[in-house]
């Protein structure tokens, strides 16, 4: 991958607003990501803190996240890898909100994976008790979602 592309690379993380791109070709992989923390601090200048690695050969293991605080009730966890939807289109009415009495069986969410949209079941029946990820953010296998009491 040459310089250019790169740059370009940066240059669209920087200003489209997204927090990460990894695009891979052939056995290279370039990974950007953007600290937000960085442009808050910065009093939302257009400046932030960018860093990009390239690698030949098999990408690593994506580090594990901090566990979530513990919850009380049953945790709907995404079954696969993906980005969260909580409603079938955008600025439609979310599948369920928080204090919502769900039977087993009913649409939660949809993961959208490879450009498919997969609804995802709540396992049990009772009353959401909290939604653990937002809408439009990237979820990883196992991830929790939801606590259904």
């Amino acid at each position: 991958m040459d310089l250019r592309k790169l740059k370009t690379l940066i240059e669209l993380v920087e200003t489209s607003g997204i927090a990460e791109l990894e695009i891979q070709e052939g056995e290279e992989r370039v990974r950007i990501t953007r600290s937000l923390a960085a442009a808050q601090n910065l009093g939302g200048s257009t400046a932030t803190s960018t860093a990009a690695a390239l690698a030949t050969g098999p990408a690593p293991a994506p580090a594990a996240s901090a566990p979530p605080p513990a919850a009380e009730g049953h945790v709907v966890k995404s079954p696969m890898v993906g980005t969260f939807y909580r409603s079938a289109t955008p600025g439609s009415k979310p599948f369920v909100e928080v204090g919502d009495a769900v039977e087993e069986g009913a649409t939660l969410c949809i993961v959208e994976a490879m450009k498919l949209m997969n609804e995802i079941e709540a396992d049990k029946s009772g009353v959401v008790k909290s939604i653990l990820t937002e809408n439009g953010q990237p979820v990883e296998f196992g991830q929790p979602l939801f606590v259904i009491a």
